[in-house]
């Protein structure tokens, strides 16, 4: 084996259906951390860890990751080119040390490998990348060159590919480290890596694709934040061109925020997208890489253009979408009259004809690499329409934003559905961090246009700037707190935490939970509260800082949905069943009967724009639900209708032979 080839390359010949992707430094940062993380919170044992690092340098600053990493497995190898001390070793784990002129001095690679889930990185640095934006700090010296280095590659969770990206390596592996062949032997026999395997790269990755246990949630925000970093990069290459596609692609996000239904959004994008490129009918349908036809439901057209709405396309004998299907990229004819794929095509011209289509723009609507539709750009008049870099650029970010779209729609349909699948499934968690993604989109958006509007408008006034600032920073903490609860519900739900009970006086912790409350940042004058803790109570028996948690977020719950001139009023009698019931009483909103037991259920709230309004996370009921489960006691919310307020009821078990030693003294006096 020749140590100048590249693992990307010889991974991409082995596979040619894989697409490379643009990556930046900052988002192969998070991905490979996301990925490490995933070892180290997963509870099965021995998974195969393959790290290929540039330069001893970088391989530095994450060593002290990779000997916790090697606590979980004894798989664990390491590779990078040396710098300083980095040589051949297995003291915490297998390092192997590369020349620098190997192929892998350019790449960066990651592979994790488990019983149950795998994941691969393999990226090579573009070297064209820098010398290319030299002008950006022309354009703001304090711009830091290193978050510009891109890299292009794959990353994936499909188990196919990274057993391939795993062989390629562990051969590279033992090139310079020869006597762990025995060693690497024993993870090629469990992982099956390197058996043979079907010539259809699809279908081997379809037959594991049960087996993948990645963290959505991760992957949803890195692909955020990888997009905003590269819209930023636009931004500073040309502003003009960026501005322009900004307004496009914002005005799109707002309708996708706006609603979840498909057939909107699509009409919306087609609608802006045909006007802002002056298109004589743009076209926006579903369809996949199997289908013979497609019937035509989005349309955008100019005065005077003939309709083809609620047309059937045919696709089979459509050599400009076979075109698409098998090179998965878009499709420019600049001149119907003389393009061959067209004239040789009887079908397409007489569709060019009958519709007077002069020019034809076709851009595939692609989703992690699952076609899902069309987008067709036609122009009408003379002289035929000559497609710019920029345009194309533009219809391409159009259309992964209706991919996006697509499949957040779709997975918000289905949601029910998809819920008593992953239950029959033990795979809830899927659901909840499709969920939290969701959730994530808006702030993430409002976010992204903040910070982009500082960056491309330097000339803003300076009060319109702390606007900005102080919308990005109230979004960004909102995101912080719908993460927190959201770890907080899954290590209660996955049983990770370690309960603490003791012995407690209720009233104590009613005054934290108060005190705590208190604290919270408004505008409005808060409602009056009342409470009502009756003195004789025996001492409950619960996690103390739990406890506070569930007063704290059922005050705060009631605060959210109660009129400045309301009343809270909080509880605690010791009731029949010998536990200590608290009330948390208001009288705000209320809750319509049919929906108390919904309440709890984690992103619930009455109505979806209400959240957004409140300030919640929609995960807080969700969260007292668990708590109040783990130390067995049980949780409930009354109330007779909108408008009527409500009451939520929780019990907790009090200390033995309390209540008796109590009656006990009451007597003697």
């Amino acid at each position: 084996m020749s140590i100048s080839t590249s693992v990307l390359s010889d991974l991409l010949k082995s596979l040619p259906y894989l697409r490379p992707q643009l990556y930046f430094k900052a988002s192969l940062t998070a991905l490979s951390h996301a990925m490490e993380d995933q070892v180290l919170a997963a509870t099965l044992a021995q998974p195969l860890v393959i790290a290929s690092f540039q330069r001893e340098r970088f391989y530095r600053q994450e060593a002290h990751r990779y000997q916790r990493l090697a606590l979980r497995s004894n798989q664990i190898y390491v590779l990078s080119a040396p710098e300083t001390d980095f040589t051949n070793s297995s003291e915490h784990y297998e390092k192997v040390a590369f020349e620098p002129d190997d192929g892998l001095s350019q790449e960066w690679h990651l592979v994790v490998i488990a019983d149950n889930y795998a994941t691969c990185l393999v990226c090579r640095e573009n070297l064209g990348s820098i010398a290319k934006n030299k002008e950006v700090p022309e354009l703001n010296p304090n711009l830091d060159i290193d978050t510009a280095r891109r890299f292009e590659g794959v990353w994936t969770s499909e188990r196919g590919v990274s057993l391939k990206a795993a062989e390629l390596l562990l051969d590279r592996v033992l090139v310079y480290r020869p006597e762990l062949a025995s060693k690497i032997q024993q993870a090629r026999q469990r992982f099956g890596i390197g058996e043979p395997r079907n010539n259809s790269g699809v279908e081997q990755v379809n037959e594991y694709a049960c087996d993948i246990d990645t963290d959505p949630f991760v992957q949803r925000l890195v692909t955020y934040l990888q997009a905003s970093q590269y819209k930023l990069h636009k931004a500073y290459r040309s502003i003009a061109v960026q501005a322009r596609k900004e307004r496009l692609v914002n005005s799109i996000s707002t309708a996708i925020r706006r609603s979840l239904d498909p057939h909107e959004v699509l009409q919306v994008a087609a609608q802006e997208l045909g006007q802002h490129l002056e298109a004589c009918r743009c076209l926006i349908y579903r369809a996949q890489a199997t289908d013979n036809q497609a019937i035509i439901e989005h349309e955008f057209l100019t005065p005077g253009v003939l309709s083809v709405s609620g047309q059937t396309w045919e696709l089979e004998k459509n050599s400009l979408f076979r075109h698409i299907v098998e090179q998965a990229e878009g499709v420019c004819v600049s001149d119907t009259l003389s393009d061959p794929r067209v004239t040789n095509s009887p079908g397409l011209s007489m569709i060019a004809k009958k519709f007077a289509i002069r020019s034809w723009l076709m851009e595939p609507v692609f989703y992690q690499g699952r076609l899902l539709g069309i987008v067709e750009l036609h122009y009408c008049q003379m002289p035929p329409h000559e497609c710019q870099p920029g345009e194309l650029d533009l219809v391409e970010a159009i259309a992964t934003q209706v991919g996006a779209a697509l499949i957040q729609a779709e997975a918000y349909a289905n949601l029910e559905e998809l819920n008593q699948q992953l239950e029959a499934l033990d795979r809830t968690r899927s659901n909840l961090i499709a969920i939290t993604g969701h959730e994530l989109r808006t702030p993430l958006s409002t976010i992204q246009v903040c910070l982009e509007s500082l960056a491309t408008e330097p000339d803003m006034p300076l009060e319109l700037q702390q606007i900005m600032l102080n919308t990005a920073l109230s979004d960004s903490e909102r995101m912080r707190k719908l993460v927190q609860d959201f770890l907080t519900l899954s290590n209660l739900e996955s049983g990770r935490v370690e309960w603490h009970p003791e012995s407690l006086s209720l009233q104590e912790c009613v005054d934290l939970a108060l005190s705590r409350n208190r604290t919270r940042s408004s505008t409005e004058k808060p409602p009056q509260i009342k409470t009502q803790i009756a003195e004789d109570l025996p001492l409950i028996r619960a996690d103390g800082d739990w406890l506070v948690e569930v007063l704290a977020k059922l005050m705060d719950n009631a605060f959210k949905f109660t009129p400045p001139q309301g009343e809270i009023t909080i509880k605690a009698i010791y009731n029949s069943r010998k536990m200590v019931e608290v009330t948390v009483a208001d009288t705000g909103r209320g809750i319509e009967p049919n929906r108390l037991e919904i309440v709890f259920d984690r992103f619930y709230q009455e109505e979806g724009a209400l959240r957004r309004t409140t300030g919640g996370t929609g995960l807080g009921l969700a969260i007292c639900r668990q708590i109040v489960n783990g130390w067995g006691g049980e949780i409930w919310a009354e109330s007779t209708g909108k408008d009527q307020g409500s009451q939520f009821h929780f019990t907790i078990p009090i200390v033995q032979n309390t209540q008796e030693e109590k009656r006990t003294k009451v007597k003697s006096k």
